[in-house]
């Protein structure tokens, strides 16, 4: 085994690339096709939630399904070697529907394909990466995603206007390259720490992973999604109805959030391995509750930018740290699982958060926004004031290669 190396995380982090830049180009344009067939928004942003839906229900089973996989591939590659090939297919398909039962076709069929692939491509960095060293790994593949995103959003407009399709084939071809490149540069029976303990340790009953601080921090984990979903899904709304923005300026407005957290995304991870997971996210968590509090006072531009700027910086600090804090809860051999309840709370959250926080504005006005998210996120501190038992921490090997 050649032991932990950061050019693999790097390089892994294109799975991750490859993902966001997809959901990146979908949320942009899939709107605008149902649009064609469907007048009423409500039902649009149902139809974009699929997604969570299969999150919730197949991700959880196939991140365990991935924990108890045997193969000359290793674990997690032989989904991503079915899944990246098959959402490629069907995402490029999805321009090229002839009316709404094959554009709802090609939706679920992709969502189903990323579904096959997105818990195992996520457990591949703690397989590969030592305890001591999964929150700045955890950094560079979300600054990897961040990028991915970035460039989804700069590019997608340029080539949607040339065709409708060019985004869509654009983002299917990078997912093949991606996928090439990671089974050239991973094996995972050789790269993985531990692999060959894993292979013959008892997994983990799935009633079993639900231990006490896995629990509350799963609780944490709902309700700062909660929040963020919330403010991601209605921001351009309280821009335009309470600040008087353009839906341009709203949304460029939002991007200073964004580009802040893939800013912070790697010294977020080194501080979270150097101070602590935990302490990290309640810096994040104590952060974002001050400026979701004191955005609704900003009623200039620029104050609102430099809010949202801080806030994606202690974005990062949350985000980049809670996944290796669940994983670090359980045991070595149920990675693909922890991934799947990771991704039953933030799933679970991304679909309740927009309609009940949409409600709350429609009886209480767009300045309650903020609010409830700064709420959200007071809720998720004492749910993470719960967690005590910190876990298990993983070795380093003694043999490592950088």
């Amino acid at each position: 085994m050649n032991g932990y190396s950061r050019s693999k995380i790097w390089l892994l982090g294109l799975g991750f690339f490859s993902i966001s830049i997809t959901w990146a180009l979908y949320n942009a344009y899939v709107p605008l096709f149902l649009e064609d067939f469907i007048k009423k928004a409500g039902l649009i942003g149902f139809m974009m939630t699929i997604d969570n839906y299969f999150a919730m229900f197949l991700q959880p089973w196939i991140g365990r399904k991935s924990d108890r996989t045997r193969s000359r591939f290793g674990k997690r590659m032989p989904f991503l070697l079915i899944g990246m090939p098959l959402a490629a297919v069907f995402g490029s398909l999805i321009p090229w529907h002839n009316g709404i039962v094959t554009l709802i076709a090609f939706m679920v069929l992709m969502n189903l394909a990323m579904s096959l692939y997105r818990s195992p491509t996520v457990a591949l960095m703690p397989d590969l990466t030592p305890g001591a060293k999964r929150t700045q790994a955890n950094g560079i593949i979300n600054f990897m995603g961040g990028v991915g995103s970035i460039l989804a959003f700069a590019g997608g407009a340029y080539l949607y206007e040339r065709h409708s399709s060019l985004p869509f084939l654009t983002s299917s071809v990078i997912t093949l390259l991606c996928l090439a490149a990671l089974v050239y540069v991973i094996r995972e029976q050789r790269d993985s720490i531990n692999y060959e303990r894993t292979q013959h340790e008892k997994l983990t009953s799935f009633k079993g992973e639900w231990n006490r601080p896995t629990v509350f921090l799963l609780g944490a984990i709902f309700f700062w999604f909660f929040s963020y979903q919330g403010v991601e899904a209605l921001f351009t709304l309280y821009g335009t109805n309470r600040l008087g923005m353009t839906d341009g300026q709203a949304s460029f407005s939002l991007a200073f959030f964004s580009l802040a957290f893939v800013a912070a995304a790697i010294p977020s991870g080194m501080l979270g391995n150097r101070f602590g997971k935990k302490n990290i996210i309640l810096i994040g968590v104590v952060g974002l509750i001050c400026v979701f509090s004191l955005i609704s006072f900003a009623e200039s531009t620029l104050l609102l930018r430099i809010m949202l700027l801080i806030g994606g910086i202690f974005w990062a600090c949350i985000n980049i740290n809670s996944y290796p804090f669940i994983v670090q809860l359980g045991e070595e051999s149920s990675i693909g699982t922890r991934t799947g309840i990771y991704y039953i709370a933030s799933s679970i959250a991304a679909i309740l958060s927009p309609p009940l926080m949409g409600t709350m504005i429609d009886w209480l006005g767009y300045s309650v926004l903020f609010y409830v998210a700064a709420g959200g996120m007071a809720v998720a501190l004492l749910f993470l004031l719960g967690v005590r038992d910190q876990g298990k921490s993983v070795q380093a090997p003694r043999s490592q290669s950088m």
